[in-house]
């Protein structure tokens, strides 16, 4: 549990500055080099965002693709990111991914008590270019019985409530469906009846739930697999500076308590502090306007070390095409005055009788598309200040069939429309007034839906015509499973606001996660991943878990250098001049597509 600051060396091979998925795997593969290793986390609980999402981990090449037959390469993984991402990051970092991903997860199961597993159908959201992919690449933890953490088990980050039921209970896909059907099958009733049980004992025993999915399966696991390798870890702990020698990077300052204390560290400071997702200048500089205001990140991304690190040399990139990864939120003020912000990935946009509307009650994009073109188009339509928020619609049918946001399906509603989460209209004309956007707006869009959902084509934005936009829709529901009608009043509407789910704008790097400065040259002994490192998807989402796959791999390949480096000696003066460096010059030289 809860290390004091006084009581560990002031010694290291290396230190991870951050606890996330990609500080831990970082720490995890020093360790595996036999390195000393410390891992410093500013907040109470290890896991960051990572331990609040799904946890799904787009590594291809893996295995697991292998076991269910997914024809894949490298070459087709490339050119498909080639096509997706094209010059909003230098080619040779996505190679250097897809080259280390396969060993990267090859040892962590092999070695830790890690372990993936994969669905067989899960698309690249990106489904319309070639070389995309239905299944194999995305990966997910198996669920964890974290009930042998004891008291560590405390140290998780707990997944958002609104995920959860029953005031705590996490759930998977898997468990949904199972849950949806009590009741109605004996075999699910009998599931869902074990699982609940177990969740009583387990608040009984351990105060929470163990049986973990998701992020916090993820972290849960990374966590026991550092702690086996002998992971000093230490919770609400600063990094007050970084130390160097003009040179490079060769320890840090640490504050907790009240208490200071200088850490030498051999091989190198490796940063994973999840970006700078809570520091206002930076995110007024580099995000859009209106800011966001609602973002469903971890606290403690507050890109404090980003200026350590510019203090040392290194700098932003500049070749994003969005300086963060988005998904459109809804807010809801809850009990203790704390406000929960709900992102909207899957479960509402695809579905059937389900459109989205700007404040002229007209459709402004293809509402089946990922969550991160969604809120792009919603800056884009914004210009005139008429699209933040913006309002998913809903009729009685879908609203009962599906949810719509925090309101689960065939949930109670009248708590939603009491605090003003959920608006109602027993007409679209009172809907309208209620919302104050055009109310001919959206007759005609509930109109021209409504005749799209008999045809099975939306003549407007083509919703519902890729694998990963079918996917998302209801199976059942035909003949386009995304495109339905809106006819069974009332009608219902939840606003739709932009949030930040991770920084794309990071701190330059090469394949090895070593910082780089504007010449190009290595500032030796300081490296960066997961959102600390400049994205090598160049602000732009193709698939399922690009963010957290490439912060497992960056981590392993920081984490195994730093190691290596302390093992073979850190080099005297300068960084050497980078081949990566000299290909960030030259994408920023040759400009990015828009």
């Amino acid at each position: 549990m809860h290390r004091k600051l006084t009581e560990v060396s002031q010694t290291f091979d290396v230190a991870v500055l951050g606890a996330g998925a990609g500080g831990l795997s970082a720490a995890i593969f020093a360790a595996l080099e036999g390195a000393r290793v410390l891992l410093v986390e500013r907040c109470e609980h290890v896991g960051g965002t990572s331990a609040y999402s799904a946890g799904t981990t787009w590594i291809p090449l893996t295995h697991h693709s292998n076991k269910i037959g997914a024809k894949d390469s490298h070459e087709k993984v490339a050119d498909f990111l080639d096509r997706a991402v094209g010059n909003h990051s230098p080619a040779v970092l996505r190679d250097a991914f897809l080259h280390a991903g396969r060993e990267v997860v090859a040892t962590l199961e092999d070695r830790t008590v890690m372990q993936f597993r994969v669905r067989p159908f899960h698309p690249d959201y990106m489904y319309e270019l070639e070389g995309a992919s239905c299944f194999g690449r995305a990966l997910e933890p198996v669920p964890f019985d974290a009930s042998v953490l004891g008291e560590d088990l405390k140290l998780i980050r707990p997944p958002i409530p609104e995920f959860t039921v029953l005031g705590g209970m996490m759930v998977d896909r898997d468990d949904i469906a199972q849950l949806m059907k009590i009741g109605k099958s004996f075999r699910s009733t009998v599931y869902s009846a074990k699982l609940i049980a177990r969740y009583y004992r387990d608040r009984m025993r351990h105060g929470r739930g163990t049986r973990l999915v998701m992020g916090n399966a993820l972290i849960g696991r990374l966590l026991l697999a550092a702690l086996k390798l002998n992971v000093t870890i230490l919770t609400n702990t600063e990094t007050v500076s970084l130390i160097g020698n003009g040179d490079g990077i060769t320890g840090v300052l640490l504050g907790q308590d009240g208490n200071e204390r200088t850490v030498a560290v051999a091989g190198g400071v490796i940063l994973a502090t999840g970006g700078f997702a809570q520091h206002k200048a930076m995110r007024a500089a580099k995000l859009p306007h209106p800011l966001p205001e609602f973002s469903p990140s971890a606290p403690g991304s507050n890109g404090a070390l980003h200026e350590l690190a510019f203090e040392a040399g290194a700098y932003h990139g500049e070749t994003a095409a969005q300086p963060c990864f988005w998904a459109p939120v809804s807010r809801r003020s809850r009990k203790d005055g704390s406000i929960a912000v709900f992102p909207h990935f899957v479960f509402d946009r695809s579905k059937p009788g389900i459109i989205s509307i700007g404040r002229d009650g007209r459709r402004f994009v293809n509402e089946s598309t990922s969550y991160h073109r969604f809120v792009s188009a919603m800056y884009a339509a914004n210009r005139d200040g008429s699209h933040i928020p913006v309002y998913l619609v809903a009729d009685a049918e879908a609203l009962k069939k599906y949810g719509l946001g925090m309101i689960r399906p065939r949930g109670n509603i009248r708590p939603f429309l009491a605090d003003g989460y959920l608006t109602k209209g027993t007409t679209l004309d009172e809907l309208a007034a209620k919302l104050g956007i055009d109310a001919d707006g959206l007759k005609d869009s509930v109109s021209r839906m409504n005749a799209y959902a008999k045809t099975g084509i939306d003549a407007d934005f083509a919703r519902g015509t890729t694998v990963y936009e079918k996917a998302n829709g209801d199976a059942a529901y035909g003949p386009n499973p995304s495109l339905g009608a809106l006819d069974t009043a009332p009608f219902y509407s939840v606003r739709l606001w932009p949030g930040d789910i991770g920084s794309a704008t990071g701190l330059v790097g090469d394949e090895n996660g070593r910082l780089l400065r504007r010449d190009g040259s290595v500032i030796e002994g300081l490296y960066a991943c997961g959102n600390d490192l400049q994205s090598i998807m160049g602000g732009i989402y193709p698939g399922p878990g690009i963010t957290i796959g490439p912060a497992i791999v960056f981590g392993a390949l920081s984490g195994r250098h730093a190691a290596r480096r302390k093992s073979e000696g850190a080099r005297a003066g300068g960084g050497l001049p980078s081949a990566v460096g000299k290909q960030w010059k030259r994408v920023r030289a040759s400009g990015v597509n828009p």
